[in-house]
């Protein structure tokens, strides 16, 4: 079990620990003296209380892994029973009633589009490495996101954490009746409908913006929920700018809130309470009559939950402070954090984000910035003690690894094929749709952080769409994503799909990143190359042209295109034929590997490719490995072979064995172009058992395919033999 500290939870935090010496002993124990009296002023406070109402004390009885409980009926319903709830709200500091250790912990967010999908993984980041329960996570997303996310937390395999999706589009209609000017659009107005979205047993929820960052457990905010009287049936913080109090500018007209009003980033939601006193009935009564004069919302569903708490108040439980800590534009926020040094919830609720001007920006940011790189792969930890759902995903895995043998030298070859790589897909924005004529194409790769330079290069060259998949650790993902955006060439251009595979293990999974690309296309065609080669100018238009040519919807085809190399870093690249022919007279370029691996694309006959002027069909041979273009339904590249050797190889010896034949086109060509060696390939070159593994790990690919393709698969084993 990983055990992680704790981070700083706050600026003004103590770490006295670190203090050395007579001074730094003194300070802490100012320090400890502080520190006690506070705790003393809490307890005097909470003494000084009225005495708490047994009904307060909520029965536990588990439903759907959610507490129910009972709620009294007191609680006045005027103005003054609210102030009371906030000033008896005002401390924390008192012992917390404890959540069940085994209670699972149920959250809603609302996530729609590409980018949502990034800020939703920080701020489930921030969630996961503090909690100590079960999760269960509610997310109302469009079809887009619910790729993405639902993809992501298969990948990520966490115990005792539950996704559902609840499909936005759905709810759209609910909504779309409310005019709306906050940069969040429709889906800003979604938190309105939880009660009749999430399922009807489900009694109690926290809903979260996915621009929040927790600094603590989720499970003291869901404690809360014990502290909730009367009628509260929503916890919120109180909003942390003067907006609601309409002095921001000259003819600012907020919707109607109570005194400062509250803000809607942080929600605890008391679902089964809140159906029973017609909660949807209520809103939409009082949005109706509020768009009557003030025409649309500004700051989306808050809006609209602030004009109904005004006409009751009683609805609320007001939430401390530090539940909510706001870094809007015009936010107030220090006036909380000066007094409470324990912050918990940080809320980037400003369109800049991280760039709002506010004196202690940096420490937030740093702490954002903590969980946005931090390996995701470190939150896969087992929760003792409390009995989750059978994952058949997870158990099946274990079954298939226990079988392995650990002894075995070849033990972590044979391990990498099993391992479930974290996957974020699309992690930027991706805008496409394939052209109707069904001869679409999509150039597939994949790469790691060092060849990252030549994806501007290649969407020069492509101008069709693009396919990647990208093998980084989350510190790199970030890395990638500011020299994206810092990019013209690749901002330009919304047809490019980057789906991230987070790193682990020792192996490059090339094999695993180029499944991943395959299974993002969504063109009828798919070029497999390979991020080190730049395709000729208008490959794309060729390869369309191609298709319909050789008639490659009722064939099975591989069409070849020749791959040439270059060892200089600056190269005129050839623009047509005849100027790469003559490049290749002067020795300014080879045929790929022809000084190292002539097997590799010998059969592709280049010989024949200089004069030819139509399509010529090549026969499959030992170890051939051309780059050509298929229809997306070909068969997947083989997950056992990682790092260098073999991996081509043995797709190419499966699309042949499915009988697809391997054409040659004669106007096409792609040159690699020169880099340092990979990690692998050095690997490969200078460890002996790295050769034997993959020598091992051959051979029983080709009795795979003898027992899968039985007699035509022979031809691969004799060949092997005599080459």
């Amino acid at each position: 079990l990983l055990h992680l500290k704790p981070l700083p939870l706050s600026p003004l935090e103590a770490q006295s620990s670190t203090l050395v010496g007579g001074a730094g002993e003194r300070q802490a124990l100012e320090l400890r003296v502080r520190a006690v009296e506070e705790e003393n002023r809490a307890l005097r406070r909470e003494l000084s209380r009225p005495p708490r109402s047994p009904s307060a004390r909520l029965p536990n009885s588990s439903h759907r892994g959610n507490q129910s409980r009972t709620h009294s009926e007191e609680g006045t319903g005027d103005n003054e029973g609210q102030k009371a709830a906030a000033v008896g709200n005002s401390s924390d500091c008192v012992q917390q009633p404890v959540v069940d250790k085994c209670e699972t912990i149920h959250v809603a967010i609302v996530c729609a589009g590409y980018n949502a999908s990034r800020d939703v993984v920080t701020l489930v980041k921030s969630v996961l490495f503090h909690r100590r329960n079960p999760l269960h996570f509610h997310f109302i997303t469009d079809s887009i996101a619910q790729q993405i996310l639902s993809s992501l937390f298969h990948t990520w395999m966490v115990p005792a954490v539950k996704v559902d999706f609840y499909d936005a589009d759905e709810l759209k209609s609910e909504v779309s009746w409310i005019p709306n000017k906050h940069y969040s659009g429709i889906y800003g107005l979604m938190k309105l409908v939880l009660t009749k979205t999430l399922p009807s047993d489900l009694q109690r929820v926290i809903v979260l913006d996915t621009d929040i960052t927790f600094a603590t457990d989720i499970a003291e905010l869901w404690a809360v929920f014990h502290k909730f009287k009367g009628q509260q049936v929503l916890g919120l913080v109180e909003n942390q700018s003067d907006w609601y109090l309409g002095n921001l500018w000259k003819n600012h007209r907020p919707w109607p809130a109570l005194g400062r009003g509250f803000n809607t980033g942080v929600i605890l939601l008391l679902l089964d309470r809140l159906r029973k006193l017609r909660w949807e009935q209520m809103w939409r009564l009082t949005a109706e009559r509020e768009l009557m004069s003030m025409l649309s919302t500004s700051l989306a569903d808050q809006d609209i939950f602030n004009a109904v708490i005004k006409q009751n108040p009683f609805l609320v439980h007001q939430l401390p402070c530090f539940w909510n800590v706001q870094l809007s534009d015009h936010t107030r926020s220090e006036k909380c954090y000066k007094d409470v040094s324990d912050l918990k919830v940080i809320h980037w609720n400003s369109p800049k984000k991280l760039r709002v001007k506010n004196k202690h920006v940096e420490f937030f940011r740093n702490l954002y910035l903590t969980f946005l790189e931090y390996d995701g792969n470190l939150l896969r930890r087992e929760l003792f003690g409390c009995p989750s759902e059978a994952d058949h995903n997870s158990e099946n895995l274990q079954k298939t690894l226990s079988e392995l043998d650990e002894d075995d030298p070849c033990y972590e070859f044979r391990r990498e094929r099993f391992t479930v790589h974290r996957t974020h897909l699309y992690f930027l924005h991706y805008e496409y749709e394939p052209s109707s004529d069904n001869t679409d194409v999509t150039l597939v790769a994949q790469l790691s952080m060092d060849r990252l330079q030549m994806l501007e290069a290649i969407c020069k060259h492509w101008e069709g769409p693009i396919s990647l998949a990208l093998y980084l650790s989350d510190a790199e993902a970030q890395q990638f994503l500011r020299y994206a955006q810092g990019s013209e060439v690749l901002m330009s251009r919304g047809n490019v799909g980057y789906h991230i595979v987070y790193k682990e293990g020792q192996f490059y999974p090339v094999n695993l990143l180029r499944n991943v690309a395959m299974r993002q296309v969504n063109t009828p065609y798919m070029f497999l190359s390979d991020i080190d080669f730049l395709p000729m100018y208008g490959l794309y238009e060729y390869l369309r042209k191609s298709v319909v040519q050789l008639d490659m919807a009722n064939n099975k085809k591989a069409l070849v295109v020749p791959a040439f190399e270059t060892l200089r870093y600056r190269l005129s690249y050839p623009k047509s034929k005849a100027e790469l022919l003559s490049q290749l007279d002067m020795g300014t370029l080879f045929t790929f590997r022809y000084h190292v691996w002539t097997k590799g694309h010998a059969p592709t006959n280049f010989a024949k490719w200089r004069t030819a002027t139509t399509p010529y069909r090549v026969q499959w041979e030992a170890d051939f490995e051309p780059y050509v273009m298929v229809r997306r339904d070909s068969p997947e590249y083989d997950r056992r072979f990682v790092g260098f050797g073999w991996n081509k190889v043995a797709h190419i010896m499966e699309l042949d064995a499915q009988e697809y034949e391997f054409v040659v086109l004669p106007n096409a060509y792609m040159i690699h172009m020169p880099h340092a060696p990979s990690f692998d390939i050095t690997k490969f070159r200078s460890n002996k058992q790295y050769r034997v593994c993959l020598k091992t790990l051959k051979e029983e690919f080709q009795q795979n395919m003898s027992r899968r393709y039985g007699f035509a698969a022979l031809k691969y084993m004799t060949a092997e033999n005599n080459s």
